[in-house]
């Protein structure tokens, strides 16, 4: 064996790994995108379809970062957020488990909703 053949063999592994390992990272993106929607779903109601808020008194979601907006749903759990409509949110998290926070947390980061066209 030469060792342009052992270089070229090296070569083609790591580009073989480096493939496997990116589409198993894209499938899980893909797995935890979809499983925090379908756990967001409740949180839509008042926040708003992908996370964009319709009403005045509650936050948007959408593009919130992740350490953030676990921590929030975490202080609301240990009741240390206790201002404005806390109360609301404390039933909201005392159910969610710190793998539904980081679902949920996933999607909000990553969702970006179609703007609405004004047909004016």
């Amino acid at each position: 064996m030469t060792i342009n053949f052992l270089v070229r063999l090296l070569l083609s592994l790591y580009t073989l790994l480096f493939s496997i390992t990116a589409v198993a990272t894209e499938t899980a993106t893909e797995t935890q995108f979809s499983q925090g929607k379908e756990k967001s779903i409740i949180c839509m109601t008042c926040h708003g379809v992908d996370g964009i808020s319709t009403i005045d008194t509650y936050p948007n979601l959408q593009g919130q970062k992740q350490a953030y907006f676990i921590a929030a749903l975490k202080a609301y759990k240990l009741r240390q957020r206790n201002d404005g409509l806390a109360i609301l949110m404390h039933a909201q998290a005392d159910v969610l488990s710190d793998k539904d926070m980081q679902d949920i947390a996933f999607y909000f980061n990553q969702v970006k909703s179609t703007p609405v066209k004004n047909d004016d």
